[in-house]
């Protein structure tokens, strides 16, 4: 049943049996439960990827039922912890892959120990500062991770490599405001957007797995589901004056 389970898988050339053997190797950590990081997470375990950590500190609302395909009302209604929720429910889609719930804040305090022993994160945060700490420490880790982003209909995903791609405050230096930065809160969100973000990270995420190389040249994809744009940009080089990978100045991590 195994080795049927990801025959389709491996019959993609650039995986095979190699890569799929890469990917049932691979501990990953999800950053966030929520309508990006619980889809990333279905889709890792689906595709086999041998171990997952899943971080979350709130609780499923049914606020999230409408883009979150792992929670059900009952979870909603017993407001159980998402990476609980999660974990239960992924446990009964692949045995095959250990899935390590952690109900908790990832913050300066606390990420460095949920990095331990990673190959690669994946970004389902739902906030900037949150996305502002995973950088500084995936970059004084020397850890890649992919990050993602969602707000009504648009989505973006890149793949950033400390020391190779620009990292997150290379593209944007200073954290946004936030009256510059809406949220799901006061914006809204399709659950389709959340999804094709999600599977956009996870494709990434298994690209990097398998081949452990960053795109060439570094590249952001964003997508519009509603008007229908899907948009390949091209990211300049890392910046030497970056206060966090060029000057390594880990200011979102205390100093």
């Amino acid at each position: 049943m195994s080795g049927e389970r990801y025959s389709r898988q491996v019959l993609f050339p650039p995986i095979g049996e190699i890569g799929q053997e890469r990917l049932r190797a691979a501990r990953v950590l999800v950053a966030g439960c929520g309508g990006l990081g619980a889809e990333a997470a279905a889709l890792l375990t689906r595709a086999g990827v041998g171990f997952l950590r899943l971080a979350d500190r709130d609780v499923v609302e049914w606020t999230n039922l409408h883009r979150t395909a792992l929670y059900d009302e009952a979870d909603a209604r017993e407001r159980r912890p998402k990476a609980i929720a999660a974990a239960r429910r992924l446990a009964a889609v692949n045995a095959e892959v250990a899935v390590e719930p952690v109900v908790g804040e990832i913050g300066p305090g606390s990420v460095a120990a949920l990095l331990a022993g990673m190959d690669l994160v994946v970004d389902g945060f739902d906030n900037f500062p949150g996305r502002y700490v995973l950088n500084d420490a995936c970059v004084r880790a020397g850890l890649p991770w992919v990050h993602g982003a969602v707000l009504g209909a648009y989505g973006v995903s890149t793949t950033i490599v400390p020391g190779v791609t620009p990292c997150l405050r290379c593209l944007q230096p200073e954290l946004p405001s936030p009256e510059a930065a809406p949220t799901c809160v006061t914006e809204g969100v399709l659950g389709p957007a959340a999804h094709l973000t999600a599977s956009l990270e996870v494709a990434q995420a298994l690209r990097w797995l398998v081949t452990r190389q960053a795109p060439t040249p570094p590249v952001m994809v964003s997508v519009d589901v509603w008007d229908l744009r899907l948009r390949r940009v091209e990211l300049p080089s890392r910046d030497p004056q970056c206060p966090c990978c060029g000057q390594h100045r880990y200011e979102f991590l205390g100093g």
